[in-house]
């Protein structure tokens, strides 16, 4: 069904993500099968048809196990995902009287749309990233970087809280806590099946006379071709439901803020300055930005920011003024040995001269050296044939009392 508008896209977004979580779960189980196909081979040579008989046999005797310990993973990662990011990232909860700034921004948004109030937290890092975080509206978090408050104004950075906001309503965030969990469970089970082949081959005996011979090399390859489908394709799900996102929580935070250039310009800033270096390839996937160039970009998990800028100015009317510079970013980052150019210059003359004298340099705002009238002291040349002041007013002598 064609979906027209933001909601409409939502929604839609979110019963395809639904149906991409369950074929997650689907391979679960097709790993299991490659993993019983890949056992019964190590029993010994047998029929194609005997080996595949059996593995289907050992996968339905298997498969509650592999439910009931799939869930428990998903259960585990339920209760204590957001402790195990924040002792990744090192990320502190702040209040509003630590940063009355942010904490106000953050709590407009929420007010304006009736949402919940995540926690808010700060990971002490020059790098210039957000993510938003948590399982339920008691684990929702959004954390910022010290580096993306330095580096953004106010609309910026309510434009990027916006963007988290929306990841949490429309429920970004627990889908991709979900699909990075099965995939975890996949590729956990894809790395056991293959270590136990190739270092826990041996033979044992059987007196099925069924059994036949010519099968196993085409069953190993079975096995190996199913593990390896199932581990790709849990990948490319996984970087599907991060890509489709990125732009709905782009005209999320547009919606919320009104301000699509507010985005435009956030985004800009943030675009190559966001790699956190102690982060985990997951929590990566749950950043406004994870930068990737070249061959990297086929297996990103968010679209380019110029894809993402684009669409604000298309669909959002946004104005898009091109890369942006951060000064505070590009000083910290600026090697040793490089000279640093404010510091190399010679100081420069002062401005052309105003009605009132030079221009003041520096930035500091011009004030004459003294008051045109000084109250108290008498002024010459106050009466006829007195000598005209020494010191003129900025509109010429001082006169006298008429």
């Amino acid at each position: 069904m064609a979906a027209y508008g933001l909601y409409t896209h939502i929604q839609s977004n979110r019963r395809r993500s639904i149906a991409l979580l369950i074929g997650l779960f689907f391979l679960v189980y097709v790993m299991v099968f490659a993993g019983a196909l890949a056992v019964e081979t190590m029993g010994g040579d047998a029929s194609l048809r005997w080996l595949l008989q059996h593995a289907w046999s050992d996968t339905i005797k298997a498969a509650p196990f592999a439910t009931v310990g799939t869930a428990i993973w998903i259960w585990i990662a339920y209760k204590f995902n957001q402790s195990l990011v924040d002792m990744v990232t090192g990320a502190r909860e702040v209040t509003r009287q630590e940063e009355p700034r942010l904490y106000n921004l953050l709590e407009n948004l929420c007010i304006s749309r009736g949402i919940p109030m995540p926690k808010l937290q700060i990971m002490e890092t020059g790098a210039l990233n957000a993510f938003a975080s948590g399982m339920n509206e008691k684990q929702y978090s959004v954390t910022v970087t010290s580096g993306l408050l330095q580096a953004l104004d106010d609309a910026e950075i309510e434009a990027v809280l916006g963007h988290e906001l929306t990841h949490i309503r429309n429920g970004d965030v627990r889908m991709l806590v979900i699909a990075v969990i099965i995939a975890g469970v996949i590729s956990f089970f894809a790395e056991m099946f293959f270590r136990m082949f190739f270092y826990s081959r041996g033979s044992r005996s059987s007196g099925d006379s069924d059994r036949g011979k010519g099968g196993a090399g085409f069953a190993i390859v079975i096995a190996i071709a199913l593990i390896a489908v199932a581990w790709f394709l849990s990948v490319v799900i996984r970087f599907s439901l991060s890509r489709k996102r990125e732009f709905l929580a782009d005209a999320g935070s547009v919606e919320l803020t009104k301000n699509p250039d507010a985005m435009i310009s956030a985004l800009r800033k943030i675009e190559n300055r966001g790699e956190l270096e102690v982060a985990t390839s997951g929590v990566m996937e749950m950043c406004i930005d994870n930068p990737r160039e070249g061959f990297q970009d086929i297996f990103a998990t968010h679209p380019s920011v110029d894809k993402r800028v684009d669409a604000l100015v298309r669909y959002a009317g946004g104005h898009d003024t091109g890369p942006l510079a951060v000064p505070q970013y590009d000083d910290t980052n600026r090697p040793e040995s490089e000279p640093d150019d404010t510091s190399s210059k010679a100081p420069q003359d002062a401005g052309p001269a105003g009605p009132y004298g030079p221009a003041s340099g520096g930035g500091k705002p011009f004030l004459p050296a003294r008051p045109p009238i000084e109250l108290g002291v008498p002024t010459a040349g106050t009466s006829p044939g007195a000598a005209p002041s020494a010191d003129p007013g900025p509109w010429g002598p001082h006169g006298g009392s008429r």
